[in-house]
């Protein structure tokens, strides 16, 4: 951590990192970053082609990974070990679930996403909860990927169910 509180971070990392600055929220920082990232998925589908939207979304979860893990190293430096204001880990752990909602039912499913994405997040069953020992932005990564997975795989079971 940074020991001059005057240093300010760099903009991109710190907009990136912070969810677009969802991360600032006073309450519950992670579903306020998990509860935009559904919004802005919820209004690209209201303009957007649905098959268009969902491989776009692919690119964005990659991206996002990538640039989440980056911007997540650099925030550490000034504000410690995973910060709560750092929320994109969030984003890409819920345009997971996201990824399984299907075509007619979207808002119903988009809430089940955001639901289940939560749960695992905060629960962090099923090795979870490991995943924040690797280092670095891995480290804040990690564990949201795999709650997005387990959210993902439940949608898509829900789905054969019915």
């Amino acid at each position: 951590m940074n020991d001059d509180s005057r240093v300010r971070p760099p903009f991109f990392p710190l907009f990136i990192a912070t969810g677009f600055g969802a991360g600032y929220s006073p309450v519950a920082p992670g579903t306020a970053g998990a509860l935009a990232a559904v919004l802005l998925w919820a209004v690209a589908a209201l303009f957007v082609p649905f098959a268009v939207l969902q491989a776009t979304l692919a690119a964005v979860v990659v991206l996002f990974t990538a640039l989440g893990v980056w911007s997540g190293t650099v925030m550490e430096r000034y504000w410690g070990e995973d910060p709560s204001k750092v929320v994109v880990d969030e984003m890409v752990g819920v345009w997971i679930p996201l990824l399984a909602v299907p075509e007619n039912y979207g808002l119903f499913y988009a809430l089940a996403a955001f639901v289940l994405f939560r749960f695992f997040d905060i629960v962090k069953p099923l090795g979870v909860r490991r995943m924040e020992r690797f280092k670095g932005g891995w480290g804040i990564m990690a564990d949201d990927i795999l709650a997005g997975v387990y959210s993902a795989i439940l949608l898509v079971a829900a789905r054969l169910i019915w």
